[in-house]
Order: C-alpha cells, then sequence, then structure tokens
C-alpha cells in the first residue's frame, strides 16, 4: 500500500517557545510534518518525532486531523517482517493497519528509481 501523503504545518511548543525567548537565541520555527501510515487508514495521521530510547512508550508521535494535533508518547510496534526477522515495524504499537514494510513511500521509489537508472553502480 501507498504512503498516506497527509501534510501538516506543526507549529513549535508555546513552552519551547519561552525557553527561547532571550534575546540572542535562535526561535524554533514551525515544520511540516508527513504522515507515515498508510493510506486511506482510519482516525488520525500519525509520525514520528523523536524517540528518547531505553523505556516503554519513549517514541514521541504527532498525531492530527484538520486544525488540532497532539503529541502522545508511544510503545513501538512489536511486530517483525516475516520475511525479514531482524527488520521490525517502525510504527507505534497499535497503529491502523498496515505495518511499516507493507507502506511505500512512492516519492522516495521515484527518486530510488531515477537514481538506480541514473547511477547503477551506487545499487549493485
Amino acid at each position: 500500500m501507498n504512503q498516506c501523503t497527509a501534510i501538516a504545518l506543526l507549529p513549535p511548543p508555546a513552552h519551547v517557545l519561552a525557553l527561547t525567548a532571550a534575546p540572542g537565541h535562535h526561535r524554533p520555527e514551525a515544520g511540516h510534518i508527513l504522515c507515515e501510515l498508510g493510506e486511506h487508514h482510519d482516525g488520525d495521521h500519525a509520525t514520528m518525532l523523536w524517540d528518547e530510547g531505553a523505556h516503554p512508550a519513549s517514541a514521541v508521535w504527532a498525531h492530527w486531523h484538520t486544525h488540532r494535533a497532539r503529541l502522545l508518547p508511544h510503545s513501538w510496534c512489536a511486530a517483525l517482517d516475516p520475511r525479514d526477522t531482524d527488520n521490525a515495524c517502525g510504527l507505534f504499537a497499535g497503529h491502523p493497519p498496515g505495518h511499516s514494510w507493507d507502506i511505500t513511500d512512492p516519492t522516495d521509489e521515484a527518486i530510488t528509481h531515477d537514481l538506480a537508472r541514473q547511477h547503477p553502480h551506487l545499487f549493485r
């Protein structure tokens, strides 16, 4: 299945802006986020922002729908790719159907295909 193409502009949280309010500090800017779930999923869109690691629910994901965004901690999905058990799902536990190995980013695929055509020696 293809990856969802939903994007959102995520502003920095107010507490982060407050920490950088002093003169001479770089103020963080809003950034675009892209949904990592499979297309036509139910519920909110989601993307992983960071992983603090070393404890359960260490990954922080942004969930959004229309104009509402939330940051939520999640544990990682425990599923392993049946074709390669060294490859764990890169999505959060309880995500909508389609594990990360089932989801194709069509833009990434197009770029990889074009690069392989132009530079086949890099893809042997």
